[in-house]
Order: structure tokens, then sequence, then C-alpha cells
């Protein structure tokens, strides 16, 4: 299958008939390309402030409702483009407002669609600093795995991919590709994500995704800027790249990498690779380090 990650850059809307084109030409292109699974980025929804105009977009609590309203809009749309194409896509992450995670502060959620339809949701489960201490942004519900025609599925959002653990857990529950949407202002903030995403699929020996914005945002304060590239991600080592790079694109430049993947590949690293990260992982907890006192 073909799996495509998109850098995504934020454009300003006048109505939400603009961002629905905008996403038709996005989808359109991946399609073409022969891609079977699409993967947005966390905050791509971001954009969709600017549709109460651009006073409201600079308004970090009044865009947080402003793209959450839209939502049931925004999943009929990517919805139905699923079903067009006749493959999965991993919309865009936005804030939702959802009583059963929080009485009311917003989640930031990514919704996966497939060929029939909405499959489920996943709700970022690491908040940042930012979102922790300005924004007030919180914790949604549990990680799931997803079962795909084309595989297993799970998803990191961000900061997410930064803690083993999360990870792990996805890959215990059966994960085989781990879908990972970022929204970074800085390079740094790109290159955490990055290694991140890298350190999973090493060990986890499965296929990582990562799908950032990309770019300035001037009307949105929220989202005002965005470093990174798109890039998918295999463990170094047999049926691989060298690098563990399937394919990305340039740093900051919009776009998707598209790459080949098999999860025959997957399978056969973790039965017969040079390494077995993903065998050997529970051998640590017996050898952890312990303190020793000085006589």
């Amino acid at each position: 299958m073909k799996i495509a990650a998109a850098a995504y850059p934020l454009d300003f809307h006048g109505d939400f008939a603009g961002f629905a084109a905008k996403t038709r030409l996005w989808v359109a292109e991946a399609a073409a390309a022969g891609a079977d699974l699409l993967v947005f980025p966390e905050y791509g929804l971001m954009e969709q402030a600017g549709l109460g105009g651009r006073k409201l977009a600079n308004d970090l609590e009044a865009s947080l409702h402003e793209v959450a309203r839209h939502r049931p809009a925004t999943d009929a749309l990517f919805a139905g483009l699923a079903r067009e194409h006749g493959l999965y896509i991993l919309g865009p992450s936005g804030p939702v407002f959802d009583t059963a995670c929080h009485p009311d502060r917003p989640v930031n959620r990514a919704s996966l669609f497939g060929p029939d339809g909405l499959i489920g949701h996943q709700d970022k489960q690491m908040m940042t600093r930012f979102e922790r201490e300005t924004w007030d942004v919180v914790a949604g519900g549990p990680l799931r795995v997803f079962e795909t025609t084309i595989g297993r599925i799970g998803v990191l959002i961000c900061y997410d991919s930064e803690f083993p653990l999360l990870g792990r857990a996805l890959i215990e529950a059966g994960a085989e590709i781990i879908l990972v949407p970022s929204c970074t202002d800085s390079l740094a903030g790109y290159t955490r994500v990055r290694t991140g995403a890298m350190a999973r699929a090493l060990e986890g020996q499965c296929i990582t995704v990562h799908s950032p914005t990309v770019g300035d945002c001037v009307f949105c304060l929220a989202v005002d800027e965005n470093v990174g590239r798109a890039a998918i991600y295999g463990p170094a080592d047999r049926g691989f790249p060298e690098t563990g790079i399937l394919a990305e694109t340039a740093l900051n430049a919009p776009g998707w990498a598209i790459a080949e993947v098999s999860l025959e590949a997957v399978h056969a690293v973790r039965r017969s690779g040079n390494v077995f990260n993903h065998t050997h992982w529970p051998e640590q907890a017996a050898r952890a380090a312990q303190r020793v006192k000085r006589g």
C-alpha cells in the first residue's frame, strides 16, 4: 500500500466552502498518486478559526470555540472524501468540547475515516506546556488501535510520540502503523517529534507516519509559526532503508511525502531482523538501573 503524510500550510478561508475546496484538492492529489492512507497534522483545523474573522482567530479562547463548532461539518467532509476515493484518512486534529472527557474544556482530537465513513477518534494524551498553562486544552479519551483492512493503526498526537510507554502500549495492542500528526513552532520542537516518531518505529519495529503543519499562519495566534517536514519511517533493519526514512519532504515545504509500505516487511523484521527490539522490550524491567550507595 501507499501512505501519504501531509506537510500542511494553514490558510485563511472566508467561509467553510473555501476550507472544503482546499481539503478536496489535497485529498485528490494524494489519491491520484495512489495513496491508500492519508495523514493530516495536529491542529490543522485551526485554520478554521479564520471563519470567525481575523480578530476572533487571534483570540486564544474564542478560536477554540470557533473551530469546535465546525466539527460536524468537518467530519462529514472527510467521511465523504474517504468514501469517494475509497481510502483511509486521518483528518487534521482540532479542539472538541466533549463532556465525557471534561465538563467545560476541550480535548485535542483527531478522527480516522475509511471507505465506510468514520472509524473512530483519538485524543491527545500528553499536553504540552502551552496547552496546559496557557490554552487549557486537556487530555482526552484513552489510546486506541483501529482495525482496518490495511492494518492495525494507532495514533500518537505530537507530544505523545515523545513518550515510549504510550508507543509501547499501542504496539502491545497490535499496532503495525503509528500515525504522528504534529504542530511545532520551532526546529527544536519539530526535531523532538521527529526523534520520537523514529524511536517508536525502532522500538516497535513498525511504520510511523509524521505529518506536521508548516509555514507562518499570521491570522491565528495559537498556531502562528510552524516548522517541520512530513516523513514516513520504519526500523533501520532488513526490508527498510538503512536510515529508517522511507520518504520525506523538504523542511517547511508544503506537500505530500508518499511511500510504498509493506506490512509483511514489518512482520518479517519482527521475526528475523538483525535485532529484536519488539520482542526484547520486556527484558528491560529486570535490568533497570539501581542506585548504588557509596561506601
